[in-house]
């Protein structure tokens, strides 16, 4: 594959609700392209990215995968996500990556909760966003309640850009509302329409420059060039957000995205310059990385594969030089330097091999030793550490247990690469229990690891009952002071730590400060003081969660000329961080989720109730056809077995999709009971 410029690379990411049509819109694009000889097919099996067993036989994404083309003197590289809210994970990951979102929407089913999603994690990471409006050939299909949704939910800059010939049922083609080409070809009514619509167009990007403003206020419309050149700067700057129509499956529209994503969404070179930190600093010296193939490389993994043949599989977007196959890079995260083989880009599983990846591209490498997903990649002369991906926490816990003596064997080994590839799932070991711990973000997350643990490794697993992940902190401050002695005939030990706790904003995680003056503490072992800190904070002193959200002081102590040492010092600011977090008015934390539950009119009185039993809080409800979608916040504990619930109360005819929210405090009569829970399974853990 040839070495493309960065203004000629097209980075998308294609987001949306769960079954709009992605995979085949891929398919579709890729059909249009020449890329392969004819479209594949969900239902069949043999779609270019959904290619892993486990998602053939579902039918949907359950990983993000990239597929690399070439079109009409441009590189495009898509990044097809899963719709679902458990594999969230992969979409935060591949918005790093891309210069612009395409979001999908489904014609008959509108804007959905995973549409929802998708424009606002767009916005949140400063993504361009486009919509496409797919299977317009639906009989159901109803463009005006798409476009009004889209507009109500996301703001008036969105607009269309085309007008489709034929309303659903009767799609033909689609109508270029920038160049006008075919309007005039249009009944009258539906001509109107469309003029409607140009005016629409003509005014949102009018309104994005001051001089074109007042050109289109004095004139009444604007010409194609100045709609053209205006509508590419609005796209990139985030001002405006084309919708377009088409059916992946009739081939209509596809033509026409292909040429608008070549022609009007941004390359790397529209973007704004990326800034990084220099690695082992405080993270305040910013370092501009400049988007030039000259310059030293620079890169961040975004995803990692597990390749049953070729290993593991690094996926990572260039920010700045080159990178040559048979070289290396420099890894700030792990300190450590690798050695690469080929450089290739991907179709799915099937790879190209290239020479050289430059800034602004997307490629891979293979069989790195200890590269992982959100690690920056570099020359190490030129060392520097991108944002982390800041991927969300896992919210739910099984535990694992082997079936045989061979799973006990595997095990390891194939939970190693299934965290490699998803860094949302996430393994630990209870060292008082032995349990091997599953975290992930749903129900469906963790089955649908433990099926890839079966059919890729060979490896069987019990689940046991699901553990939510609690944390603990402080709602007050407090102060406390520990010193620890201890003579055991030979050397002592000896450490006095002063200490105090407050609490920080929900999110904010821990800080330490160092307020010792006159050397009461030194400085190395002010350092074993935040060590101390920092083990007591993963089993709190309330009930054994971790504890988050926490800033711990250490002001003052005492040393000994003999018996002070590096232990001693953690073990006192152990115990005089516990001390003070029961004096600070502490809390139990819990996962919230939210919650959208879509049910028949009839059934709302009794869902109320059961949402009230369950602790959730109604946010608003937004009415459909004979259906409300009641929007809730939930704690996790109250969401387990919840679907059976639901489907009493409706007769199957009630879904809900629920996404990870925030953690709040929970009600003290509730702690209490979790409090006692947790010391009672610790108690028979130790009888056992």
């Amino acid at each position: 594959m040839a070495i493309f410029d960065a203004k000629d690379i097209r980075n998308i990411i294609l987001l949306g609700h769960s079954g709009c049509g992605k995979t085949s819109l891929v398919e579709a694009l890729l059909a249009k392209a020449g890329a392969i000889p004819k479209m594949g097919s969900v239902t069949e099996g043999n779609t270019v990215s959904d290619y892993n067993e486990d998602e053939r036989q579902r039918k949907c994404s359950i990983s993000s995968s990239l597929i690399s083309f070439n079109t009409a003197g441009k590189k495009i590289n898509v990044i097809d996500t899963p719709g679902y809210t458990d594999f969230i994970g992969e979409m935060i990951s591949g918005l790093r990556a891309a210069d612009a979102s395409i979001v999908v929407v489904d014609a008959t089913g509108g804007v959905e909760i995973g549409t929802e999603r998708a424009q606002r994690m767009s916005c949140e990471k400063a993504v361009p966003s486009m919509f496409f409006i797919n299977k317009f050939d639906k009989d159901h299909a109803d463009l005006q309640k798409c476009v009004d949704g889209i507009v109500k939910k996301f703001r008036k800059s969105c607009v269309l850009v085309q007008y489709p010939v034929g309303q659903a049922g009767s799609f033909k083609a689609v109508v270029d509302l920038i160049t006008r080409h075919g309007m005039d070809d249009l009944p009258d009514n539906e001509k109107a329409a469309a003029k409607t619509a140009l005016d629409v167009l003509s005014e949102a990007v009018a309104e994005t420059d001051d001089a074109l403003l007042e050109k289109y206020l004095d004139k009444g419309e604007l010409s194609t060039d100045e709609l053209k050149n205006a509508l590419k700067k609005a796209i990139a700057e985030g001002k405006v957000h084309p919708i377009m129509i088409g059916s992946s499956a009739k081939d209509i529209g596809i033509k026409e995205l292909l040429d608008f994503i070549a022609n009007y969404l941004p390359s790397p070179v529209d973007k704004p310059q990326v800034e990084a930190v220099r690695p082992g600093g405080d993270g305040s010296e910013r370092v501009a990385v400049k988007l030039d193939p000259k310059a030293p490389f620079s890169a961040l993994v975004f995803k990692t594969l597990s390749d049953p043949f070729l290993g593991q599989i690094s996926i990572f977007k260039v920010f700045s030089g080159r990178l040559q196959s048979n070289g290396g890079f420099y890894n700030v995260n792990r300190s450590i330097k690798e050695k690469i083989g080929q450089v290739f880009s991907l179709l799915g599983k099937q790879q190209t091999s290239l020479s050289e990846v430059q800034a602004g591209d997307i490629a891979c490498v293979s069989k790195l030793k200890d590269t992982h997903t959100g690690d920056s990649i570099c020359d190490d002369k030129f060392q520097v550490q991108f944002e982390d991906l800041n991927l969300p926490d896992p919210a739910i816990a099984f535990s694992l247990k082997p079936r045989s003596r061979a799973d006990e064997d595997k095990i390891g080994g194939a939970l190693h690469k299934l965290t490699a590839e998803d860094p949302t799932f996430k393994v630990t070991r209870d060292e008082q229990t032995k349990e091997v711990i599953a975290n992930g973000m749903g129900d469906l997350h963790i089955n649908m690891m433990i099926n890839r643990m079966k059919m890729r490794y060979g490896v069987q697993v019990d689940i046991g009952t699901p553990k939510v992940a609690y944390k603990e902190t402080i709602s007050g401050k407090g102060d406390a002071m520990y010193r620890h002695k201890k003579q055991s005939g030979g050397a002592g030990q000896f450490a006095e730590v002063w200490l105090r706790v407050e609490p920080l904003e929900r999110g904010k995680g821990f800080e330490f400060v160092d307020e010792v003056v006159g050397g009461a503490i030194p400085r190395p072992f002010v350092v074993s003081c935040e060590k101390g800190i920092k083990t007591a904070m993963q089993s709190g002193p309330m009930a054994g969660f971790p504890v988050i959200d926490i800033k711990a002081t250490v002001y003052d102590g005492k040393t000994h000329p003999v018996d002070s040492k590096d232990i001693a010092f953690q073990t006192a600011a152990k115990h005089a961080f516990k001390d003070a977090i029961m004096k600070s008015k502490p809390v139990i934390l819990e996962p919230v989720m939210d919650v959208d539950i879509t049910v028949p009119d009839e059934c709302m009185g009794d869902i109320a109730g059961s949402l009230n039993s369950r602790r959730g809080r109604v946010m608003g409800m937004e009415p459909g056809e004979s259906v409300q979608t009641i929007k809730a916040k939930i704690p996790l504990e109250e969401m387990y077995k919840y679907v059976n619930e639901l489907k009493s109360i409706t007769g199957g005819r009630g879904t809900y999709t629920m996404a990870f929210s925030h953690y709040d405090v929970v009600p003290s009569n509730v702690a209490q009971a979790i409090i006692e829970k947790a010391k009672l399974t610790k108690k028979e853990e130790v009888e056992e």
